[in-house]
């Protein structure tokens, strides 16, 4: 049967077809240019930035941390660089066997292991976590042809900080240690969070602390080919790292050793000043740590022995610790009453060995000679009696408000953290500083003690030194400064820092004048006459003694019976010369007795060593470090002459900007500026275990002499 079709029917429907394929092959064809439009147009530098984090890898470049120099150029903190064996937990099947089949290859001590361990801790499992430092390179040859077996393990190569000195300076200087997780969360808060890529290590205390932004550098990178393995092939483009910044310190670290030398085994602190521009010449905080212990990670046994010690080598006593004043109070409190018209210097009091407040007796010590005193001799001699008179009759609230401006119970502003306020009483003050009611008020009887400088007073060694500058000084005052320079790595230009600006406080030069003559009179005919014997100079002093614990009442003094941590401290503050003072200081040895038997005799040889280059020899350092020393014995060694210490570098005293020998006074034999140490300095040595050593801590509560 014959099938007749529709031509046109068929036509149209083939026709209709072909549009429909044409239009679907249209709009797929539409796609697909929309679709290379949004990749290739819209998407294109997200893609490629994405493909070339495929093929690249961008690796920090930490940058060497920068140095820190005394005043003469001798190096404090320096940089090595080591080869270290890590492992990284994430990429270690077993990381526990993975330490042991190393320890078959390379030594593996188990401090080693406790280190690891409390790292791994602290950190994140792909993080790189060392297991051995300082590799020699025979281990590096070791475990390079067995690396193979060793998953997770890699060798590199680390920036380690050295401190040349050890212990020395340590307060100071500061120590650097691995970053924890509170400092982590706080540069990711800053913009300083890429800038620490890489880096695992921060400052932590003194200088390496305050000054971390200009000392830690820029970070750099590399940026490198990798293969689909992610094995890098080749650089692709580098951007170098910016060294840190070298920091120049205000000390004399050869100052800083012998001062910290005839302190020996006792505690104590010093600080001295250059009055005339604030730089602190020496900062002394005894004991001291190695702070070479924390470069790797401190481990468990050491970070005991130091935070358990009772002698507390950790607490920066010069900046933290605070004590009574003692005796070196009596200037100020003489000061205090000839600037408020309180007391002229020609005032008489009569002191009888007592005084009678309240149906109370205030007494002195035995040896006192008493009589009639004007304020010339109640400074010479140091009576308690005239003091407590001067105390009841100007009212705590006008001694906390001279006594403020000196510096005294005010934070200096010194630039290193951690600087604490210690007390200068008031009304106002122990209202609040007590929360019951009956404790809040402040009682007359409490007032007569603040004159020699017990009672509530509690100040630092610091805010002493910086009273004595402000006398030494005509009444000028200046921030202590620590760092008196930096300079920048690459250009190797040098910047001096700017003092702070001066503040005068207003003191009349004739009551000053009648402070400083009398403290003159305290080296000449006073209570540290036999220390200051044959000084080729004339300085200004002042012994102090201060208790470190409330007798009971009826109870007598007697250090013999006493235990050595409830014994008196001992207090000196000085200046020299007297007629045009370079330096001046303040300076505490806990629990050693008066004044002039231990503390006097460390300043006179750190004027000696300053204003005439003179450095005590063995005996003589012997007797000053056993508190049997007075004036010097025997023949001085020149300074320029002691050895340098085993591992000491020295750069060029020129490289920095001010870099010059410290100032000369006007003393007859100009001071050396070279800078070394009478010993050589030997590693630091943990602290016993078991000390029976006292821990600083000030009482508020104490009243002698």
């Amino acid at each position: 049967m014959t099938v007749i079709r529709n031509v046109q029917l068929d036509l149209a429907r083939f026709r209709l077809r072909v549009l429909v394929a044409s239009l679907v092959v249209l709009v797929c064809f539409g796609l697909l240019v929309a679709r290379l439009v949004y990749l290739q147009v819209v998407r294109h530098d997200d893609l490629l930035a994405q493909a070339e984090n495929n093929r690249t890898a961008v690796v920090p470049i930490v940058p060497n941390r920068g140095l820190i120099l005394d005043r003469n150029g001798v190096v404090l903190a320096s940089n090595y660089s080591a080869y270290t064996l890590e492992i990284t937990p994430s990429k270690t099947p077993d990381v526990e066997q993975t330490i042991d089949e190393l320890a078959q290859l390379l030594e593996i001590t188990p401090r080693d292991r406790r280190r690891f361990k409390k790292l791994r801790e602290e950190g994140k499992s792909f993080e790189s976590i060392p297991i051995r430092t300082r590799l020699s390179d025979d281990e590096v040859a070791r475990f390079a042809a067995q690396r193979y077996r060793f998953p997770g393990a890699d060798i590199k190569a680390r920036l380690f900080r050295s401190y040349p000195y050890g212990e020395l300076a340590s307060h100071v200087i500061g120590y650097i240690g691995r970053i924890n997780a509170t400092e982590k969360e706080q540069l990711d808060e800053t913009d300083e969070a890429a800038n620490y890529r890489g880096t695992d290590y921060i400052g932590k205390l003194g200088v390496e602390q305050s000054y971390e932004t200009q000392l830690h550098g820029l970070t750099g990178v590399d940026a490198m080919e990798t293969s689909a393995g992610g094995r890098a092939t080749r650089r692709l483009h580098s951007q170098p790292a910016t060294p840190g910044d070298t920091i120049k310190l205000s000390i004399d670290i050869k100052l800083q050793k012998l001062i910290e030398d005839m302190f020996g085994e006792r505690r104590g602190a010093l600080v001295a000043i250059a009055p005339k521009t604030g730089e602190v010449l020496a900062f002394v905080s005894k004991p001291t740590f190695d702070p070479n212990l924390f470069v790797d990670g401190i481990d468990q046994e050491n970070w005991q022995l130091l935070n358990e010690s009772i002698d507390k080598p950790l607490l920066n006593r010069a900046l933290r610790g605070t004590y009574p004043a003692g005796s070196t109070y009596k200037p100020f409190m003489a000061l205090a009453a000839l600037s408020t018209g309180k007391r002229s210097a020609q005032v008489l009091i009569n002191d009888p060995g007592f005084f009678m407040f309240g149906g109370r007796r205030f007494g002195s010590p035995e040896n006192e000679k008493g009589g009639i005193m004007d304020m010339n001799r109640a400074i010479v001699e140091s009576s308690n009696v005239y003091f407590y008179s001067l105390a009841n009759e100007m009212g705590v609230d006008a001694i906390h408000d001279f006594m403020a401006p000196l510096g005294f119970g005010q934070i200096t502003g010194i630039d290193i953290r951690g600087e604490v306020k210690g007390v200068l009483p008031s009304q106002a003050w122990k209202r609040t500083y007590y929360k019951r009611p009956e404790q809040q008020k402040w009682y007359a009887g409490e007032t007569i003690s603040l004159g020699i400088g017990q009672g509530y007073n509690s100040f630092t060694m610091l805010q002493l030194a910086q009273a004595t500058a402000i006398v030494a000084n005509n009444g000028i005052k200046h921030k202590p400064q620590l760092v008196m320079a930096t300079q920048e790595a690459n250009s190797r230009t040098s910047q001096a820092i700017a003092p702070n600006p001066a503040q005068d406080l207003g003191l009349k030069p004739e009551h000053i004048e009648v402070i400083r003559k009398a403290m003159v009179g305290v080296t000449q005919h006073g209570t540290s006459t036999r220390v200051f014997a044959g000084a080729g100079y004339l300085s200004g002093g002042k012994t102090g003694t201060a208790q470190a614990v409330t007798l009971r009442k009826n109870e007598k003094y007697n250090a013999a019976r006493m235990e050595e941590h409830k014994r008196d401290h001992s207090l000196y503050i000085a200046f020299a010369p007297a007629e045009d003072p370079q330096i001046a200081l303040a300076v505490i040895v806990e629990n050693a007795g008066f004044g002039s038997t231990s503390a006097a005799p460390i300043a006179r040889r750190t004027f000696d060593y300053w204003l005439l280059g003179q450095y005590p020899n063995a005996q003589d350092l012997a007797l000053v470090r056993t508190g049997q020393a007075t004036a010097p014995v025997g023949q001085p060694l020149l300074a320029a002459d002691v050895p340098w210490p085993r591992g000491a570098e020295v750069t060029a005293p020129t490289a920095l900007a001010g870099a010059s020998a410290p100032p000369q006074a006007t003393a007859p034999v100009a001071k050396s500026s070279a800078v070394a140490a009478s010993q050589p300095v030997q590693p630091a040595a943990a602290p016993a275990s078991g000390a029976q050593r006292p821990a600083v801590k000030a009482s508020a509560q104490a009243a002698s002499l």
